[in-house]
């Protein structure tokens, strides 16, 4: 507890630096754009920060848009660590001889995040695998910086009381909520193991999510199936797996689009990066740190607006934004069907249909999201999280169909399970 105290001490010891060093550098007139000021100084505070730029560039409903278009800069993606200090946290967890578990590990990680770094091995039972470990005092600067920013958050709130009619405190709540739900390795395990529960009570045999080695796995160090695949925008290597990418597309979409009413969450980030196809042609859903989950009045409003747009009713698709978000004021229903029909009309752009494009795509998705949310809430909508996770996840599937199906049309296609 002692040296924990000494250890926040000192992290809000060195917040403080940083954040001197940036107002130095101000004065001395060095003066971006306020949101860009913002994003790196965030990226110099380290791995609360950044998870604090990525939840606000994937909430259009709680921040201004030049912020939220900004943050979608902020990466996620940190210099790796020394393995002989991942080693000695597997050491930690497992308590056990690493030789007794793993054949070999390769020290060189696949990827290297803020709080985790993961890395390709082999179990001594012949399996491939991938191991995520949670990097050194990672939990310790969150909860931290989090307590911090939760007091400044209040004492902001006591200065400049109408400031936004929206709970910042509340706000970093439901930051910490997520980031900390995102270092226990457990609940990550229990989603994968409860989507695997899914598909199986479902009968999906077409799709899949790793495998979890429980007897190797912690609160801090999750170890999982290795997947071989790729990924859901590469059509030609698509092709060298399935004779018909345009139904292994309609698998990837039937699946998650089932999971919304029978699963108890929704995969929240199906970027291509963590939708595979297998070598075998079934479609992998990897990375459940991040899920969603909606009330089922919420769902029954977002089930009408799907129904509105399917049919191209944009009176109905107002009616149901109404009931999705929260408002003190009349809204005109009519005038926010007229604005959608128009962002609606928008959306067939969005076509990218070279792999140079699928950057560019993705800050296509994250803008109509915006505009989407921005109408809402120049009507005096504000929308709950949830809602734009969800609807970001449909402007994926929207992304994917243009690049494996163009002629597919996502809301009337007969194949597809919208509502079911």
């Amino acid at each position: 507890m002692v040296v924990n105290g000494i250890k926040g001490a000192f992290r809000i010891g060195q917040t403080l630096t940083v954040l001197g060093k940036t107002g130095v550098s101000w004065l001395r007139g060095d003066r971006p754009p306020t949101p860009a000021l913002l994003r790196q100084t965030f990226e110099n505070l380290g791995a609360t920060y950044i998870k604090l730029g990525q939840f606000i560039a994937s909430s259009p409903t709680f921040f201004p848009p030049g912020y939220v278009e900004e943050f979608q800069k902020c990466l996620d993606r940190t210099p790796a660590l020394p393995f002989s200090l991942m080693r000695k946290i597997l050491r930690e967890e497992l308590k056990q001889p690493l030789e007794s578990v793993f054949a070999h590990i390769d020290p060189v990680p696949l990827a290297s995040a803020s709080i985790a770094q993961v890395h390709a091995a082999r179990l001594v039972t012949g399996e491939d695998v991938v191991i995520k470990i949670q990097k050194p005092g990672v939990e310790n600067i969150l909860l931290t910086d989090l307590n911090f920013l939760y007091v400044s958050a209040r004492v902001l709130e006591t200065i400049a009381p109408k400031l936004s009619w929206t709970s910042l405190s509340g706000i970093v709540e439901e930051i910490q909520r997520t980031m900390m739900e995102e270092c226990d390795f457990i609940k990550e395990a229990n989603n994968l193991k409860t989507f695997r529960q899914f598909l199986s009570d479902s009968h999906n045999m077409e799709a899949t999510v790793p495998r979890v080695y429980e007897a190797c796995s912690t609160r801090r160090v999750l170890t999982m199936e290795r997947f071989y695949g790729v990924p859901l925008t590469d059509l030609e290597s698509i092709r060298a797996v399935t004779s018909d990418p345009e139904r292994t597309l309609i698998t990837a979409m039937n699946t998650w689009f089932s999971s919304l009413t029978q699963c108890e969450f929704f995969h929240a980030d199906v970027h291509a990066g963590n939708l595979m196809v297998l070598r075998d042609g079934r479609v992998g859903f990897i990375d459940f740190g991040i899920v969603g989950r909606i009330k089922p009045d919420t769902w029954q409003a977002v089930s009408d607006f799907i129904s509105a747009v399917m049919v191209g009713q944009f009176e109905g698709m107002a009616d149901a934004m109404v009931r999705i978000g929260v408002t003190h004021a009349r809204i005109d229903v009519n005038q926010l069907a007229d604005d959608l029909r128009r962002l609606y009309n928008q959306m067939d752009r969005m076509v990218p249909d070279t792999p140079c494009a699928a950057e560019e795509a993705e800050d296509e998705v994250n803008n109509i999201l915006m505009d989407m949310v921005k109408i809402g809430e120049s009507h005096g909508l504000h929308f709950p999280r949830e809602f734009a996770l969800l609807i970001k996840q449909f402007l994926y599937f929207d992304r994917y169909v243009h690049i494996l199906a163009p002629e597919m049309d996502m809301f009337m296609d007969e194949r597809l399970n919208l509502l079911h």
